[in-house]
């Protein structure tokens, strides 16, 4: 999610201080979790918070909030737990000396202040920056993220930006507003038919999963690259490792880019890979926009090696009004919304609270982040 998503998660998941009251049992989860935890395949930490050493029952958590309407789920969720608001970093900063936890925020500053700080619950599924932080890993802070809580609509995101380009609606549209009747506007030739066609995926972690799920479903043959040894699925042809990544582009008609941000993935997509991918290919990125060299990436679709680019994340955000990815007629350009949905603050809003349930009570966290990876 990009900034303005998380401010408007912050008011969703708004808090205001509350005394403290003499904990009790661990009260139950909502009974929406179970099916958040099936449908999107969420991941339990192996172990309860409880072993993790430093871990206490927390007395308080400062939370990125502007407004008191969601204080009593998180205080039901938390008995006995002193919940504080902060409407911007600058509170944050102020009242997270003495917080046991951070929902919202992670920045080298609030770590730093934060002395006794054990957990961070982040808004988003980028976990890198905080990960980064030497302090997070020194410490041995739990970081916890939104790993897969936007990959249905990501992943349908991806799907929207091919077949507006393999049904011409690129194209059209434009001459919709000039009412025009073109037909020729865009050449029978590539008007394709997406069954057969193989798509690779860059990355078959949460948003690549539901991506490959639903690409299967259009009749796509699906290969992919993940760095862990995962178990391939049955909706997916063929999983390679990292390295594997050009050949397996010189096999795809689509290359998607769900990867995070990591020194790995930097400058990923570049003159190199562009040129391994099938001539008249399509490259969609919904990743990171510093994963794409941008300047190779202008040169291949003014080449005509790649029909066609769907950008979600570009690199800077927002995209300067000069670039020339704005001109370019078969490059389509969304300003980072691809995480957006009428569905997901919901999903945010249930994950963060039964995190904060499950930390105060010792249980295992769900979406534990490897910060030694960054994901």
């Amino acid at each position: 999610m990009n900034a303005r998503h998380l401010l408007v998660c912050a008011a969703l998941l708004a808090v205001v201080p509350a005394a403290a009251d003499t904990a009790g049992p661990a009260p139950p989860p909502d009974p929406a979790v179970a099916g958040l935890i099936a449908e999107l395949q969420l991941k339990e930490a192996p172990r309860p918070v409880r072993e993790t050493p430093g871990w206490k029952e927390p007395r308080r958590i400062v939370v990125r909030a502007d407004s008191p309407d969601r204080l009593a789920p998180f205080r039901a969720a938390a008995p006995g737990v002193e919940f504080v608001a902060a409407r911007d970093e600058a509170a944050a900063l102020a009242l997270v000396g003495d917080a046991d936890a951070l929902i919202g925020w992670c920045n080298p500053e609030l770590v730093a202040a934060g002395k006794r700080l054990r957990w961070i619950q982040l808004f988003s599924a980028g976990a890198g920056p905080c990960s980064a932080i030497p302090a997070v890993g020194e410490r041995g802070i739990v970081v916890t993220n939104m790993q897969r809580i936007s990959g249905p609509q990501i992943a349908e995101h991806s799907l929207a930006m091919l077949l507006a380009f393999t049904r011409g609606l690129n194209a059209w549209l434009p001459r919709q507003r000039k009412a025009e009747w073109d037909e020729e506007s865009f050449p029978m030739q590539k008007m394709w038919e997406l069954k057969g066609r193989t798509l690779l995926v860059v990355g078959l972690g949460g948003i690549g999963t539901e991506l490959a799920v639903r690409a299967d479903g259009l009749g796509m043959r699906v290969i992919a690259t993940r760095a862990s040894a995962a178990e391939k699925p049955p909706f997916v042809a063929h999983v390679g490792r990292p390295d594997e990544l050009l050949k397996l582009a010189a096999e795809a008609d689509v290359v998607v880019n769900c990867t995070p941000l990591l020194p790995s993935t930097t400058d990923l997509f570049d003159a190199k890979f562009f040129a391994a991918m099938k001539p008249g290919g399509y490259f969609i990125n919904v990743g990171r926009g510093r994963s794409v060299v941008q300047d190779d990436l202008v040169a291949a679709l003014k080449s005509g090696q790649l029909a066609g680019a769907g950008l979600d994340v570009t690199e800077p955000e927002p995209l300067p009004a000069d670039h020339p990815l704005w001109q370019l007629p078969n490059v389509i350009i969304t300003p980072h919304v691809a995480a957006t949905s009428d569905r997901v603050l919901a999903r945010v809003f249930l994950l963060a609270r039964e995190n904060t349930r499950r930390y105060a009570a010792g249980d295992r966290l769900l979406s534990v982040v490897d910060t030694s990876r960054g994901y």
